[in-house]
């Protein structure tokens, strides 16, 4: 998976700040428990990381720096993946397609 540079940069972030990335880790598990849909809950992850790249970037540095003067929105839907498959329940076990022999 290929995250772009904003979605990198906050995750590189999260790894020099275990608070945040334990918050994080805890907001995924539970929103992956709440819903069914994977893509569902990519979705609303989504939002949320981008309302805390906003929020964040007046106090980071390394959001600052990474050029959005005018702050236009940029997707942050592969790190919202990444997350739940890093951080997620592990998916469910594929079912033979022949099942078992008698």
């Amino acid at each position: 998976m290929s995250l772009n540079r904003y979605e990198q940069t906050v995750f590189d972030y999260w790894e020099k700040q275990p608070e945040e990335r334990r918050h994080w880790q805890t907001k995924v598990m539970m929103a992956a428990q709440a819903t069914a849909d994977p893509g569902e809950v990519a979705r609303g992850l989504e939002r949320e990381l981008w309302d805390y790249f906003v929020e964040r970037r007046e106090h980071v540095s390394a959001f600052r720096d990474l050029g959005t003067h005018a702050l236009r929105r940029i997707s942050l839907l592969n790190l919202a993946d990444y997350l739940l498959r890093l951080w997620g329940p592990p998916p469910k076990p594929k079912k033979a397609a022949g099942g078992p022999a008698p």
